[in-house]
C-alpha cells in the first residue's frame, strides 16, 4: 500500500468511499443480477413451457370436441336412417348443415361397410370419392374406424381425397335397430385450422417481441404434423425447445403426440438482456453516483483542510502570522480542527509578539552592559596603568631608599672616622674639615634626595587617590550591573556574579589603596622629619665649617660638633631605614594592588564574554522572533 503514501488526502478519501460503495454495490448487483436473471430466465422458461402445454390442450380441447362432434353425429338419427333406408337426399342436407356450423371440418362424408361413398357434405365431394371404394378401404382411417378406433397417420401427408391435410374422424356407425355397425362417417378436420387456434398464442410471442417464436406438433414416432412457420421459414439454430407430450391416460387420437414451442435465444432472452443492461446501468449510474459523492465528500472534508495546509505553508514560506484563518460554520471534527488552528495562531501571534519584545529588551539590555562593560574596562585599563606607574615609582622609590640606607650607612662610617680623627688631634683638623666637606655634600645629595622621595610620595599619593576614585566608579559600576543582573532575570544570573565579583575587587581596591594612603602619610612625616633633620644637619654642618674655618676651635667642640652629626647621621639612618622599610610596604601593596587589578581585568575580560555570549543568543533569539511578521 506504499503507493498510497503519494496520494493526496482527496484522492485518498474519494477512492477508498468509492471502493466501499463499489464494495457494497458490486456483490449485492452481481447477486440481485443473478437471482434475477435466474428468475427471469425461469420465467421465460416457464412460460414457453406453458406455450407448449397450452399448444397441446388447445390442440387435444380441439380433437376432443371434433371426435365428440363426429361421434355425436354418427349417432344422429338421420344419418342412421339415410344408412337404413337410403334416404340420401336427408343425409347430405344434414351434413352440409353440419359442415356449415362447423367450418373447421374440411368436409363430412358418409360410406358403407365397403368403402362406397353414400352421401357427403357437397356434392363435389361426393363426386371425388365415386369409383374409389378400394383407395378409400386401403386408408388406415377407414380400417381403424371398422375396428372402432381414430387414426392419425393419415395426417402426415397430403389427403388425395381432400387435396390438403386433414385429421380423418372417421367412426363407425352404429344401427339402433340391431345395434351393429352399418357404416362409416367420415367427419376430415381441416389441420390448417390448427394455425387459427394457435393465432392468439403466437400473437402473445409477437407482442413479447419473440418473432421467430413458433409451435409444433409432432407424432409419437416424431413425424411433424403442424408448424407454424410459413413454408420455406428458416429454422432457428440453437433454438430454445420446450415440449409437452400428451399422455395416454385416455385413449384419443393424440396419444404421444409432443408439442413443442420454440424461440430464438437472443429474443427469448431479450427481456434478460435488457434486464441485465438495465442493472448493468444501474450498477455504472450507482457507481458514477457514489465517485461523485466520494468526490464530494472528499472535497468538502478536504477543502478546509486544504485551506489551512495553504495558509501554514505560506506561514513557513513568508512568515507572515498576521494572516486570518477563516473558521467554516461546520460542527464536525475539521470545523473543529480550523477553530483550534485559528485559535493555535493567535496563541501564536501573541508568544511571538512578547518573543520580539523580550529580545528588543534583551538586545537593549547587553547593549547597555556591553557599553558599560567597555566603559569599566577602560577605567580599569587606566587603572592598572597608573598601577604600573605607581609600581614604577615605587621601585624607584624603593631603590632611593636603599641608596639613602647606604649613604647613611656611609655617614654613620665618616661619622666614626671623624670621631676617630678628632680624638687624634688638630693633626687631622683638615682631613676632619674635608670629611666635613663631603658630608656637606652628602648631606645635600640626602636632602635632595629626601625632597625628590617627597614628591615621589606626593604622587604617589594622588595616584593613590586616583585608584581611589576608581574603584568607587568599579564599585558603582558594579552596583548599576547587579541592578541590571536583577532586572534581567535568568539571563543576568551569571552577570550578577560578575558584578559582584568586580564590587568585591572594588571593595578590597579602596581597603588596598586606604592602607595604601596611610602608608604614604607615614612615609611623609617620616620624610619631613628626615628632611628636618637633614636640613638640620646641613646647618650645623655649614656652622661647623664656618667654625672650623673662622676659629679653629678645639677639637673638643670638634668632637662635640662630630659626636652631635654622628647623632644626625644616625637618626638620618633610622629615619631611611624606617622609610625603606615604609617604601618597602608601599611596593608590596603596590604589587598587590596590580595583581588585583589583572585579576580583575581577567574578570572583566570574562565579563565581556558572558556578555558577547549574552549578544549572540539575543541577536538569534531577535532572528527567531523576526521570523514571522505580527
Amino acid at each position: 500500500m506504499r503507493f498510497l503514501d503519494g496520494m493526496k488526502l482527496r484522492t485518498r478519501l474519494m477512492l477508498a468511499v468509492f471502493l466501499l460503495v463499489a464494495g457494497a454495490i458490486a456483490p449485492l448487483s452481481i447477486l440481485v443480477k443473478r437471482s434475477s436473471e435466474d428468475a427471469l430466465r425461469e420465467q421465460i422458461h416457464a412460460t414457453l413451457q406453458a406455450e407448449a402445454e397450452g399448444l397441446r390442450e388447445l390442440v387435444e380441447a380441439a380433437l376432443t370436441e371434433r371426435e365428440g362432434n363426429a361421434r355425436s353425429w354418427a349417432e344422429d338419427s338421420i344419418v342412421r336412417g339415410a344408412l337404413l333406408f337410403d334416404t340420401f337426399d336427408k343425409s347430405d342436407a344434414v351434413l352440409a348443415s353440419l359442415k356449415k356450423r362447423h367450418a373447421s371440418f374440411a368436409g363430412l362424408v358418409l360410406f358403407s361397410e365397403d368403402g362406397r361413398a353414400l352421401s357427403a357434405s357437397t356434392p363435389a365431394l361426393l363426386a371425388s370419392f365415386a369409383g374409389r371404394e378400394q383407395e378409400v378401404r386401403q386408408t388406415t382411417w377407414f380400417r381403424g374406424a371398422l375396428e372402432n378406433r381414430l387414426d392419425d397417420q393419415s395426417l402426415a401427408q397430403v389427403d388425395p381425397f381432400f387435396q390438403k391435410r386433414v385429421l380423418p374422424f372417421a367412426v363407425p356407425v352404429i344401427s339402433p335397430i340391431s345395434d351393429s355397425r352399418i357404416g362409416i362417417l367420415l367427419a376430415a378436420y381441416d389441420w390448417g385450422h390448427v394455425g387459427t387456434e394457435v393465432a392468439e398464442a403466437l400473437a402473445r410471442a409477437r407482442e413479447r417481441g419473440q418473432q421467430s417464436f413458433a409451435l409444433e406438433v409432432l407424432s409419437a414416432e416424431g413425424t411433424p404434423l403442424f408448424d407454424s412457420r410459413q413454408d420455406g421459414a428458416p429454422r432457428v439454430a440453437n433454438a430454445l425447445r420446450f415440449e409437452a407430450v400428451d399422455g395416454r391416460t385416455e385413449v384419443d387420437v393424440g396419444d404421444g403426440w409432443r408439442f413443442v414451442a420454440t424461440v430464438s435465444p437472443k429474443e427469448a432472452y431479450t427481456a434478460l438482456n435488457r434486464g441485465a443492461l438495465i442493472a448493468g446501468s444501474l450498477t455504472a449510474a450507482a457507481l458514477v453516483l457514489s465517485m461523485l459523492g466520494s468526490w464530494w465528500l472528499a472535497r468538502s472534508v478536504t477543502r478546509p483542510i486544504t485551506t489551512l495546509s495553504e495558509v501554514v505553508g505560506s506561514i513557513v514560506r513568508e512568515g507572515d502570522l498576521t494572516q486570518q484563518v477563516e473558521v467554516p460554520s461546520r460542527r464536525d471534527e475539521v470545523g473543529e480542527l480550523a477553530a483550534a488552528f485559528s485559535q493555535m495562531m493567535s496563541h501564536l501571534r501573541e508568544s511571538t509578539t512578547s518573543l520580539q519584545q523580550g529580545t528588543r529588551v534583551l538586545g537593549q539590555t547587553v547593549a547597555e552592559l556591553t557599553s558599560a562593560a567597555a566603559q569599566q574596562e577602560r577605567n580599569l585599563s587606566r587603572q592598572a596603568a597608573a598601577l604600573q606607574e605607581t609600581q614604577s615609582t615605587a621601585q624607584e622609590i624603593k631603590q632611593t631608599s636603599l641608596m639613602a640606607a647606604e649613604r647613611s650607612q656611609e655617614v654613620l662610617g665618616v661619622t666614626a672616622r671623624a670621631r676617630d680623627v678628632g680624638s687624634a688631634g688638630e693633626a687631622t683638623v683638615s682631613a676632619s674639615l674635608q670629611g666635613f666637606e663631603q658630608l656637606r655634600e652628602q648631606v645635600g645629595r640626602m636632602a635632595g634626595s629626601i625632597t625628590a622621595l617627597e614628591e615621589r610620595t606626593r604622587q604617589i599619593g594622588g595616584i593613590t587617590q586616583s585608584v581611589k576614585d576608581l574603584a568607587d566608579q568599579s564599585n558603582m559600576l558594579a552596583l548599576n550591573a547587579a541592578i541590571e543582573a536583577v532586572r534581567s532575570g535568568e539571563h543576568g544570573k551569571g552577570f550578577g556574579v560578575v558584578a559582584r565579583e568586580i564590587r568585591s575587587l572594588a571593595d578590597q581596591s579602596i581597603s588596598s589603596t586606604a592602607r595604601v594612603r596611610e602608608i604614604l602619610d607615614d612615609v611623609q612625616r617620616a620624610i619631613r622629619d628626615t628632611s628636618l633633620l637633614s636640613e638640620e644637619g646641613q646647618r650645623r654642618t655649614e656652622v661647623g665649617l664656618t667654625q672650623v674655618r673662622a676659629s679653629g676651635e678645639s677639637l673638643r667642640e670638634l668632637a662635640g660638633i662630630i659626636q652631635d652629626n654622628a647623632s644626625a647621621a644616625q637618626q638620618i639612618a633610622t629615619a631611611v631605614s624606617q622609610q625603606n622599610a615604609g617604601v618597602a610596604q608601599i611596593f608590596t601593596a603596590v604589587t598587590d594592588l596590580s595583581r588585583m587589578m589583572e585579576e580583575t581585568l581577567q574578570g572583566m575580560k570574562g565579563t565581556q564574554q558572558t556578555t558577547q555570549a549574552l549578544r549572540e543568543v539575543a541577536q538569534r533569539m531577535e532572528v527567531a522572533a523576526g521570523t514571522y511578521r505580527v
